[in-house]
């Protein structure tokens, strides 16, 4: 070995030794649990919060209680949260496996608004709330609060992506684990199974599904093209009947304009109590949906409900998207064992361990999740 090759030799040993070392310097690392550090929220809002946070509150954005309980694997630290979000804890998984949940105050929030001196109460470290509620992030900042802006449409109503984006925020504010990046791998694989087997369908075999958002003695909602109705339904190689509609959020339509569209599918989501056999038996209002043809074929479904309602972004974004598949194509995902797979899913990423009946229960929600219009 000559001279020149020695040195390169040893140089290059040294710095891969000062790399590792500062890898390993860097992992070991912890901060200071009485000082504090920067997070961006969604908003693109610096917001200065405690390296040690004990007490989360949670106004508006009202899957997250559910999200943060499976990223801690505790409820211990939600100290307060919506009651929408309440209900659907106390009528899913949510308050089964983690009752600590329960104990959270609702006492805070009336409706949409926020009570500053009860919120003053919870003593909270940070506060969450929907990014697109600008105006409550700037109230709270102004009376002291670590307030953080989280998204559920900066990514399209993507629920996959807006779920790992949830998590990546989440890592940044707490102690990072392994959640984020599991539930994203399982995300994109799921994902990327419905696309292969959902890629060659022709544009005349694709099911025309209508979301049957919230519904009322009189009025009737849904998801136009700005919902997340419109990515369920793209993600499962399907077309949403609304999506002409481009108001964001949630969209009033009429039974006449349900007839012209005459989908072959229908999910009602958890933001509402009708049931199937509502929609066969004409049992909420004067609306006659026997000529639509997703009624006559029985191809009406009730979105699932685990640990939140799952037509928004949340822990069972994953399941549900195999579910809609499986409800649409049901030849192509024969070999899917919904319940195997959730309870496999469930087991995989937050260790838990679901019965075949609490497995099947997501599958079958309670009508009074829907009780409350979120």
């Amino acid at each position: 070995m000559n001279f020149k090759r020695s040195i390169s030799l040893i140089l290059a040993l040294l710095t891969a030794l000062v790399c590792f070392s500062s890898v390993a310097c860097k992992k070991t690392e912890k901060k200071d649990e009485n000082g504090t550090h920067i997070v961006t929220d969604h908003n693109g809002v610096q917001v200065e919060v405690k390296n040690k946070i004990d007490r989360i509150v949670v106004c508006d954005i009202l899957p997250l209680p559910s999200v943060l309980t499976v990223f801690f694997d505790s409820a211990e630290k939600i100290v307060g949260m919506n009651e929408a979000s309440m209900i659907a804890a106390k009528n899913g998984l949510l308050g089964q496996l983690y009752p600590d949940i329960l104990k959270a105050s609702t006492s805070f929030m009336d409706g949409s608004n926020v009570n500053i001196e009860e919120l003053t109460k919870l003593e909270p470290d940070v506060v969450f709330y929907s990014g697109s509620n600008k105006e409550l992030g700037e109230l709270l900042r102004s009376r002291g609060f670590a307030a953080i802006g989280v998204s559920v449409n900066k990514w399209q109503y993507n629920t996959i992506e807006t779920l790992n984006n949830w998590f990546a925020l989440l890592g940044e504010i707490f102690a990072e684990n392994e959640k984020a990046d599991k539930v994203a791998k399982r995300s994109n694989e799921i994902y990327k199974l419905v696309q292969e087997r959902v890629s060659s369908l022709k544009p005349e075999d694709k099911r025309r599904v209508f979301f049957l958002f919230q519904i009322s003695d009189t009025s009737i909602t849904t998801s136009g093209k700005l919902f997340f109705g419109e990515f369920w339904a793209e993600a499962i190689g399907a077309v949403n009947v609304g999506e002409e509609l481009t108001t964001d959020n949630s969209v009033a339509v009429n039974i006449e304009q349900i007839y012209t569209w005459n989908p072959d599918l229908i999910f009602i989501t958890n933001f509402n109590q009708a049931y199937p056999q509502d929609l066969y038996d004409n049992t909420i209002g004067n609306y006659d949906w026997s000529e639509v043809k997703a009624i006559k074929d029985k191809q009406v479904f009730k979105m699932p409900l685990g640990m939140y309602r799952s037509y928004t972004p949340g822990a069972d974004t994953p399941i549900t998207l195999l579910f809609l598949a499986k409800c649409a194509y049901p030849d192509l995902f024969a070999d899917i064992d919904i319940t195997k797979e959730t309870k496999d899913y469930y087991k995989d990423l937050f260790g838990i361990t679901l019965t075949d009946e609490q497995a099947s229960s997501i599958f079958n929600p309670e009508s009074a999740s829907g009780n409350v219009y979120i």
